[in-house]
């Protein structure tokens, strides 16, 4: 018997379709019941992730790699949590707007934990919850909002391509070539993928 090798990723990544209740945005929000979304159902929309070492994120040779790779030359902190960010509560706020960006969005989670939430082809919310040595990149043009979970805290790394641009276009912005070369890889590719499956 074949036993499947368990992806390290889903130790600190987990992915799961959003309830529609207005309850506390820090709140886990599952459906009932649960329905959970795979990391290869992220990567069709184009949110690719590893597992790294938050431990030694300094020596990390796969961070270097991935850094040298794709070309992530800026690295910045960012803490979220009332203690240290000013104006805590308006930020909350900015960053659970839904919101795209015209370059891709680099974080990689070192201490604590949150939710980045990211639409599918059809308009789904789906939660993305990480922890601390999950790294996850959401692509330029996707909409996407993120939010604390109720531990209110997490210390991430920011990484961007040349200097960076943290520009949110909250929605709509579906005239900006971003989002007009997201929807043409990832969306318009999914649903007619899905058409032939139902007509094959």
């Amino acid at each position: 018997m074949v036993v499947p090798v368990k992806d390290r990723r889903e130790e600190v990544i987990q992915a799961w379709y959003m309830d529609d209740s207005q309850d506390d945005q820090r709140l886990p929000h599952h459906k009932d019941p649960k329905e959970f979304v795979n990391l290869e159902q992220l990567e069709d929309l184009g949110v690719i992730s590893w597992r790294l070492d938050a431990d030694n994120y300094e020596n990390d040779e796969e961070l270097k790699k991935i850094r040298q790779d794709r070309g992530y030359s800026y690295m910045d902190f960012c803490e979220v949590c009332p203690e240290k960010l000013p104006n805590y509560e308006e930020k909350i706020k900015n960053f659970f707007e839904e919101h795209l960006h015209t370059d891709e969005e680099i974080r990689y989670c070192v201490a604590g934990s949150g939710y980045f939430d990211v639409r599918d082809c059809n308009d789904r919310w789906i939660r993305i919850a990480v922890k601390k040595g999950a790294m996850i990149v959401l692509p330029a043009g996707i909409y996407h909002r993120f939010t604390l979970d109720t531990d209110n805290y997490i210390k991430a790394m920011r990484l961007f391509v040349g200097d960076p641009v943290w520009t949110p276009y909250n929605r709509p912005h579906d005239h900006l070539p971003a989002r007009k070369e997201y929807v043409e890889s990832f969306v318009q590719k999914e649903t007619a993928g899905h058409a032939v499956g139902a007509t094959a």
